[in-house]
């Protein structure tokens, strides 16, 4: 196991009906192990199955609290739904475990085993021969979640299993949202290449974001032109590039230019999930029988043959754990991550930056300007300000870089548990699959901060009394749901706050507020 888990689990231990066996796959919700059914277990229980760990929490004041919602959503959908193109789950269970404390509590998953994901055969084979078929079988799932009032939301190659007999499945649903009428509430992350442009800025209200059937649409017509043409129907080296590309093809000051490798017969069926506008999408039902004439499938389709005669060559190349893995039960796949852009240093320009937002002449170090102004610039919300995010640093550590706190799991400028940074160190909106380990450096800790301040002031309720600036901060020590809750600054953070407002005042140019 050469990437750290984010739930480690010994070869051989016992939960339930089964025996951990191969680590498979590990993300930022938890992490799939291999199973092995034991002798004594239910006989309608299969012999081997994938058990997905997600843990219920840590024991840092900052462990997010929507981990324990993203658990019953993708419970709830499994439950509820039993669908042929669906990953099945069998079974539920909750580890026991006092001896175990890193691992008690843990909701476990056990789901169909899956032979590898649409992500390991793409990397395998580029453009594959099976892929109309494959992307007939992903269309007449997300059919079936659609028709049953549900939107997947993280529609991509990871979350796409292939089976034994090649045929694939749709899974990961810890992002998928029932519909309430024409919209459901998804939580804040996706992956940015498949999100549709409407929603790479949208606002996050207090249940999350909105989305539509429209968005897995969008994300389908990604996927097919990846599929078909071993490349991106948006321009850019980087996600990043191609989210700008999405931003202007929507703003109509760009024109969709698909790969001229594109096959005829799937041109137009791209090109009418790409709309600018979710309103101008195809429909999922329209959808499905384009696809399924161009893909030249009928219901329910079988993989060729020839497909089947390929799997071991291609799982070869691919890689032991690829082949065996079930990496899209995870649904962030394994990343790295790493700071990149502003590493904090100090150069001549940096003095006076941002100048007219943050004052230069008290005390704030010259090497953190650049990031403490550009990540305060990230985030819409007025609240989140570079006076703001200066004060707190200077709360938490008094801009200690190597600040170490190993009782409390807080360590750096920004005082972050590693464990729960992850969560926050990408600005692709994607968690580090890997947990980060001290020291933290300010590159990675201070846009980070920007990131979290912003996701609470979001989530704060309309009306609570005080400073709003104030109640991010104290959001930052607890949640914002305990300050929702409190309907303010909880009593034990009193101090805290008032330590932050005494720094936003010195920070603040004259003439601000």
């Amino acid at each position: 196991m050469t990437e750290p888990y984010a739930v480690p689990v010994p070869r051989g231990y016992r939960v339930g009906a089964w025996e951990v066996r191969e680590p498979i796959a590990t993300g930022a919700f938890g992490s799939v192990y291999g199973g092995r059914r034991s002798g004594d277990g239910d006989g309608e229980l299969p012999p081997t199955a994938a058990l997905k760990f997600l843990p219920t929490g840590t024991g840092t004041p900052r462990q997010l609290t929507h981990l324990r919602e993203l658990i019953e959503r993708e419970v709830d959908l499994h439950r509820r739904l039993r669908r042929p193109r669906l990953i099945r789950m069998y079974e539920t269970l909750v580890v026991d475990d006092p001896a175990r404390p890193e691992l008690d509590g843990a909701t476990v998953l056990v789901l169909e085993k899956a032979e590898h994901s649409l992500s390991a055969l793409l990397d395998a084979e580029p453009r594959p021969s099976a892929g109309p078929v494959l992307l007939a079988q992903i269309c007449e799932g997300l059919a079936q979640l659609h028709h049953a009032g549900w939107v997947h939301g993280d529609l991509k190659p990871a979350n796409v299993l292939l089976m034994k007999d090649g045929s694939a499945r749709l899974t990961d649903f810890n992002m998928a949202a029932e519909l309430e009428g024409t919209h459901a509430y998804t939580p804040a992350f996706s992956t940015p290449d498949y999100t549709p442009p409407e929603l790479l800025w949208s606002e996050i209200g207090e249940r999350g974001r909105r989305i539509r059937p429209s968005a897995d649409v969008w994300a389908f017509g990604v996927l097919a032109h990846l599929v078909l043409t071993d490349s991106f129907p948006l321009p850019g080296g980087t996600p990043t590039a191609r989210r700008d590309a999405a931003a202007a093809y929507a703003r109509g000051t760009d024109e969709l230019r698909l790969s001229p490798e594109l096959p005829d017969a799937w041109r137009e069926i791209v090109r009418d999930c790409l709309t600018r506008t979710h309103a101008d999408r195809i429909g999922t039902d329209a959808l499905l029988r384009r696809v399924e004439t161009a893909a030249g499938t009928g219901r329910s389709p079988r993989l060729p043959r020839l497909f089947r005669r390929r799997r071991r060559r291609q799982a070869a190349i691919a890689g032991a754990a690829a082949a065996t893995a079930a990496v899209a039960a995870l649904g962030y796949g394994i990343s790295t991550w790493a700071s990149g852009g502003n590493d904090g240093s100090t150069d001549a320009s940096s003095a006076g930056y941002g100048a007219s937002e943050l004052r230069t002449d008290q005390g704030v170090p010259v090497e953190y300007r650049r990031l403490i102004v550009n990540s305060a610039h990230t985030c819409a919300q007025p609240d989140v300000t570079p006076p703001l995010i200066a004060a707190m640093l200077k709360s938490e550590s008094n801009f200690d870089p190597n600040l170490s706190d190993p009782g409390n799991q807080e360590f750096g400028i920004a005082r972050w548990t590693p464990g729960v940074l992850r969560w926050w160190m990408r600005d692709d909106g994607v968690p580090a699959s890997a947990t980060p380990t001290p020291p933290l450096s300010p590159s990675v800790s201070i846009p980070a901060m920007g990131r979290y301040l912003c996701f609470i002031d979001s989530h704060l309720k309309d009306g609570l009394p005080g400073d709003k600036r104030l109640l991010v901060a104290a959001g930052y020590r607890t949640s914002y749901r305990k300050v929702n809750d409190t309907g303010g600054v909880p009593p034990k953070y009193r101090d805290y706050c008032a330590r932050v407002a005494h720094y936003l005042k010195e920070y603040t140019p004259p003439g601000k507020t």
